[in-house]
């Protein structure tokens, strides 16, 4: 009953298939001039109707972000994020670093999604030349860190406000699938067709080994990005391994198999949680990620069950709140122990 992360999960088969026949050729081009890094690009067009893109491989999330978001901004621009957003709390100022000194500018706003309103009057406040950081970008992360995620019109909404203060749309999608299995809609629907500019496409959260991918839908937007990615050390020389991973990720429709998995137990473990007395949620579940209360009777046989699981602030005063992550192979035999344990407490 390990809920404390899709991050400490295994890979899924099929992309531990993938890298062995990978591995299974006696050489191949280095640096991502691969034929696997070729078709991978080609796949990702393909997926997000789209014959113009750049998509970039990588092996963390955080240098995915973290890259980007110095291509988009100059080292005196201002990126506006959520408070809650991982670059802003959990990436320990990789942006900043690797945009030379960007400034991350935190938006309010609830369950994990910034204000678009209170986004439009930062980015459109009258500026005092330069003495104060450039409005450059606006970066979102989608499912958010609260587990909820942005539906195609609340990203319209968006993007429109973005375009109007000449700010390019980041989206952080470390859990990109989940929020496309929730909403059902097309990845370019979600993604380019909405107004994004860049997307950081999770896969080590959902099956993958180490791997993430980040995507230009304007290439002019890119030109620094394969200089800032050798830069910063993080241009694999085998890189083909990379670019395995995602190439059986994003075939046969494996992401979203998962994620449909990752959400299917959340939402089940959710619906056994809820009938639980003194069990509230703080955000809507709409991926694979649930902030909830627990009785301190229920924590503590689960606890004693061996159930794994982080606290989490609830914002009221003596309630104690906790987040439960699903993954794309997690037990449903899992699931149903933890609400069997939590309902007889």
């Amino acid at each position: 009953m390990d809920f404390r992360s899709d991050n400490v999960t295994g890979a899924h088969p099929a992309i531990l298939q993938a890298l062995h026949r990978a591995n299974e050729v006696t050489s191949m081009a280095s640096y991502g001039a691969d034929e696997i890094t070729a078709r991978l690009v080609t796949r990702v067009r393909e997926l997000f109707e789209h014959d113009s893109l750049l998509a970039y491989p990588l092996v963390t999330g955080t240098a995915a972000n973290a890259i980007s978001l110095a291509c988009l901004a100059p080292p005196w621009g201002a990126v506006f994020c959520h408070p809650q957003a991982h670059i802003q709390v959990d990436e320990a100022n990789a942006p900043e670093f690797y945009g030379a000194g960007l400034k991350l500018v935190p938006v309010p706003g609830p369950a994990g999604k910034l204000d678009v309103g209170a986004l439009a009057a930062l980015a459109g406040a009258e500026l005092h030349g330069v003495h104060n950081p450039q409005p450059s970008v606006v970066s979102i992360s989608q499912a958010s860190e609260c587990g909820t995620t942005w539906d195609v019109a609340e990203l319209n909404e968006l993007a429109a406000v973005a375009g109007k203060a000449g700010l390019r749309v980041h989206m952080d999608g470390t859990r990109f699938a989940n929020s496309l299995a929730h909403i059902g809609c097309t990845p370019a629907e979600l993604s380019w067709k909405a107004g994004v500019d860049v997307l950081c496409l999770g896969a080590s959260k959902n099956g993958a080994l180490a791997a993430e991918l980040a995507i230009f839908f304007d290439p002019a937007l890119a030109t620094e990005f394969e200089r800032r990615r050798k830069r910063g050390g993080h241009l694999l020389s085998k890189m083909r391994f990379v670019s395995a991973q995602l190439e059986a990720y994003l075939s046969d429709d494996l992401w979203l198999a998962n994620a449909r998995h990752a959400n299917a137990a959340a939402r089940k473990l959710v619906a056994g949680l809820a009938k639980i007395p003194g069990c509230r949620l703080l955000y809507p579940v709409e991926a694979n990620e649930i902030f909830i209360t627990l009785p301190a009777n229920v924590n503590a046989a689960l606890t004693a069950a061996g159930a794994l699981y982080y606290p989490w602030p609830s914002g009221q005063p003596g309630e104690e709140a906790y987040r439960l992550v699903t993954a794309f192979n997690t037990d449903m035999k899992d699931v149903e122990r933890f609400i069997a344990t939590a309902t007889a407490a």
